[in-house]
């Protein structure tokens, strides 16, 4: 009678279409897997609303995706998505809904293997070039890294002369692991003072550990974290307009120092810098700063620009395929007759990456890829003329011009050129200077 009873018990939860969870032991020091990865498909995970990422990972446009469960986000203001639609094999091979730690290697010791992707889930690494599994792959962690341990809690790559020689470090509770890339030698450390890692990334030379919604900067050969740490990660890496209850000096301080890259940027006939990212945009009046929200001062703009400009009193913004003239002064007051077709504005389709203007001048520069189109503001109808061609960088974030010559601006740095023809024309990369330290005088 008993066997019946778990027998139409069994098939009565099959009908529901219940799963059992699966059996899967925690390591010490490990972060919760999210169990019930069954549901996948019905879960709306906001990134604002507090994750403990399980893993970070850069793609070779040094964009980064931020893993939690079976779902990535993509970039800083990406929305969640299944994991399978960037990376198909790997969830083929597992069915846990999670990823241990990961890393992109660029050490040419490793040529075969130069910016693959590594993976590691439980005992197994995957190895991932242009998002297609490596043949072979999925291997045991110790055939490929020998003396590493599975069930691993976040890695990242320290490439030399970051580190002595090119390594990758990897975390599992307060155990710290160097190998070394060309030798596999591995080297034990202690990380004393720094916290546990859920996941661990390297972005522009700097080295961050994410332990809960929050995250440190630190040294990778010692651990050592210089600064006031740990950090909101909601109010760095991605974009959280209305999260948490800062203070005004606060959100100032956040603006200036986050690593979100800047969706534009411009300074007036007076010298303000105007930097836009996201919803917000930061002022720079000489030494003072102001930040407020897009919608507050560019209320028909509302959010996220593609590029801006300034041209006698006023602010050019463009988003998307139209075009906000706007009265600089407070308030900004939107020119009759605007927002105009980009087309009809500039006689370029959209979307474009960055415009800028320089002083004296009555022609905008209009940078969509690596082409550059200067267009005569004083003409009618406009009537683009490319410029050149940018050869140094594939793409760039945004751009201006000031005093110091033309500033692009690609992820937290700039690199200022004397002139628009010396950028086109230039073979000698100038120094990389960073936007939140001396752009905005921040200390990192």
């Amino acid at each position: 009678m008993r066997l019946l009873v778990q027998w139409l018990t069994l098939c009565l939860v099959a009908s529901l279409g219940f799963t059992a969870p699966a059996d899967h032991k925690e390591e010490h020091g490990k972060k919760d897997k999210k169990p019930g990865h069954e549901l996948h498909h019905e879960a709306k995970l906001d990134r604002c609303a507090g994750i403990e990422f399980d893993a970070v990972i850069t793609n070779e446009e040094r964009v980064l995706y931020f893993f939690k469960g079976d779902h990535l986000f993509k970039g800083f203001r990406g929305k969640a998505e299944l994991s399978n639609k960037t990376f198909p094999e790997l969830d083929d091979h597992y069915h846990h809904g999670h990823v241990d730690a990961a890393f992109r290697m660029q050490s040419e010791h490793s040529p075969d293997h130069q910016d693959h992707q590594f993976f590691f889930l439980d005992n197994k690494v995957y190895s991932y070039h242009k998002n297609k599994l490596e043949d072979g792959y999925p291997k045991d962690i110790s055939e490929v890294f020998p003396g590493i341990p599975d069930h691993l809690d976040a890695a990242v790559e320290c490439p030399k002369p970051e580190c002595p020689e090119d390594t990758v470090v990897f975390f599992k509770g307060h155990d710290i692991y160097h190998f070394d890339i060309k030798t596999k030698k591995v080297d034990e450390k202690e990380f004393k003072g720094m916290p546990n890692c859920t996941a661990a990334f390297r972005y522009m030379k700097h080295y961050y550990c994410l332990h809960g919604h929050q995250f440190s900067k630190f040294d990778p050969n010692t651990g050592e974290v210089n600064g006031t740490y740990p950090k909101e990660t909601r109010g760095y890496f991605m974009r959280c307009p209305h999260f948490g209850n800062q203070s005004v000096e606060d959100h100032i301080e956040t603006e200036k120092c986050s690593r979100v890259h800047l969706d534009a940027i411009t300074s007036d006939d007076d010298g303000k810098i105007y930097a836009f990212r996201g919803d917000h945009f930061l002022r720079r009046t000489g030494d003072k700063f102001h930040s407020g929200t897009i919608e507050s001062a560019f209320k028909e703009v509302h959010s996220e620009v593609d590029a801006v400009f300034s041209y006698e009193g006023h602010f050019y913004i463009i988003k998307d395929d139209q075009v906000f003239v706007y009265k600089v002064g407070e308030p900004h007051i939107l020119l009759k007759g605007y927002p105009k077709p980009l087309k009809e504005v500039l006689g370029i389709e959209g979307p474009v990456d960055a415009a800028f203007t320089c002083s004296g001048q009555q022609t905008v520069h209009v940078i969509k890829g690596q082409t550059i189109y200067n267009v005569n503001l004083k003409a009618t109808p406009p009537a683009p003329v490319k410029e050149g061609t940018l050869t140094t960088f594939k793409k760039i974030d945004t751009a201006m011009c000031g005093p110091k010559g033309v500033t692009l601006v690609i992820g937290n740095h700039y690199f200022n050129y004397p002139s628009s023809m010396i950028m086109l024309v230039g073979r000698i990369l100038p120094p990389p200077q960073k936007v939140s330290q001396h752009l905005f005088g921040c200390d990192h």
